[in-house]
C-alpha cells in the first residue's frame, strides 16, 4: 500500500552541474548534517524539463540543509546507472537520491549501495524489490492517469478513433499510466483505440512515432500520451500534416512546456506530477535518516497525488507547481 503524501512545498529550482551519484539503504543515524557530506542525486536525462526540475530540487534542500551535492544523468542505461553509483559509492557519498533506469535493472545498483552502507532514496520510478532502499517516493500514476482520461475525454469526446503513445517500457510507470488510459476510457464503446507506439518519453520519438501513426490511421479525433514531451512531437508531426485542428491532444507531467502549449490551444491539458515536492521530500527524509536513523515516515513506498492543468487554471501554474 503507497502512502499518500500531502501537501505542496514551494521550492526553488536552479540547474546544476552534472556527475556522478548513487544510492543505498543500510547504515545507521549519524551526525551527517552537522558534519556536511555529500549526496548524489541520479536523474534520467536532465535534457527533460521534468527530471531537471527532479535533480535542482533535490539539490537545493540538500544545500538547504547544510550538505554537499552532485547530480549525475543515466539517461535510462542500467550501465551508466551502476558506473554513477561506483562513483558516488568512491566519494563517500552519505546517501543517494536515485530516479530509477530500469524496474529490474535498477535493483543490482541499488544492492551496491547497500552492501557500501549508504542509505537510498528513489524517486519517480520504483524497482521491483523492496527491503533495499529506504524510502520510493512516486507519483501516483494510476490517479493521475484516470484523472488525465476522463479530461481527455470531456475534451475530445465520445465517439471515434484515437491512438496512445507510450512511455520506456522498462519503466512501470507508463505501464500504470496506459492501464489507467484503459481504464476510463474503456467505459466508452464507441471510442476505438485503432494504434499505439512506444515513444520512450522523447518529444522527437513522439513526432515520428505520431507521423507513422497518422499515415495509418488518417482519421483519428485524438491522441493520449504518456507523457508531455511525447506529445509535444505528436502536436509537431500534427501540425506538418496540417490536422492539429482536427486532432485533439493531452500530455502527462505538469512540463512549463507543456503548460506554455495549454495557453496556446495547442494542447488540451496536462497532469502535474508533484516531482519538486516528492524529490524535496527524499532529501528531506535522507536528512532524518542520517541523523536519527529513521526516515520519519511509516512506509517505505510513498504516494504523492497528481494534478490537472487545463486552460481554466494554467494561469496558476508555477515551475511543476500549481496554486489553488
Amino acid at each position: 500500500m503507497f502512502r499518500k503524501a500531502a501537501a505542496a512545498l514551494a521550492v526553488g529550482v536552479t540547474i546544476v552541474a552534472l556527475a556522478g551519484c548513487a544510492s543505498g539503504d543500510s547504515g545507521g543515524g549519524s551526525d551527517a548534517s552537522a558534519e556536511g557530506g555529500l549526496i548524489t542525486i541520479i536523474v534520467n536525462d536532465p535534457a527533460n524539463p521534468y527530471w531537471a526540475a527532479e535533480g535542482d530540487a533535490a539539490a537545493a534542500e540538500a544545500e538547504k540543509l547544510g550538505y554537499t551535492s552532485k547530480i549525475g544523468a543515466h539517461n535510462g542505461d542500467s550501465k551508466k546507472e551502476s558506473d554513477l553509483v561506483d562513483t558516488a559509492i568512491t566519494n563517500k557519498s552519505v546517501a543517494v537520491v536515485l530516479d530509477p533506469a530500469d524496474a529490474n535493472g535498477s535493483i543490482g545498483a541499488v544492492k551496491k549501495l547497500v552492501a557500501a552502507d549508504i542509505p537510498v532514496f528513489l524517486v519517480n520510478a520504483e524497482i521491483n524489490e523492496e527491503g533495499l532502499a529506504q524510502s520510493q517516493l512516486v507519483s501516483n500514476n494510476a490517479q493521475g492517469a484516470a484523472l488525465g482520461a476522463q479530461e481527455w475525454v470531456n475534451r475530445v469526446g465520445t465517439t471515434g478513433e484515437y491512438v496512445e503513445l507510450l512511455g520506456r517500457q522498462a519503466d512501470n510507470n507508463a505501464a500504470t499510466r496506459s492501464n489507467g488510459y484503459a481504464s476510463i476510457l474503456s467505459q466508452y464503446p464507441d471510442l476505438k483505440l485503432v494504434g499505439s507506439e512506444v515513444a520512450n518519453w522523447d518529444q522527437k520519438e513522439g513526432h515520428d512515432k505520431m507521423q507513422s501513426l497518422l499515415a495509418a490511421n488518417p482519421n483519428i479525433i485524438g491522441v493520449i500520451a504518456g507523457n508531455d514531451q511525447m506529445a509535444l512531437g505528436a502536436i509537431a508531426a500534427l501540425k506538418e500534416a496540417g490536422k492539429l485542428d482536427q486532432v485533439k491532444v493531452g500530455g502527462f507531467d505538469g512540463a512549463p512546456d507543456a503548460a506554455k502549449a495549454i495557453t496556446d490551444g495547442t494542447l488540451q491539458y496536462t497532469v502535474l506530477q508533484p516531482v519538486v515536492v516528492y524529490a524535496t521530500a527524499a532529501v528531506q527524509q535522507a536528512d532524518s535518516f542520517l541523523r536519527t536513523g529513521k526516515t520519519g515516515v511509516s512506509e517505505e513506498k510513498q504516494s504523492f497525488d497528481c494534478v490537472l492543468i487545463t486552460p481554466e487554471n494554467v494561469a496558476s501554474y508555477g515551475n511543476f507547481s500549481v496554486d489553488g
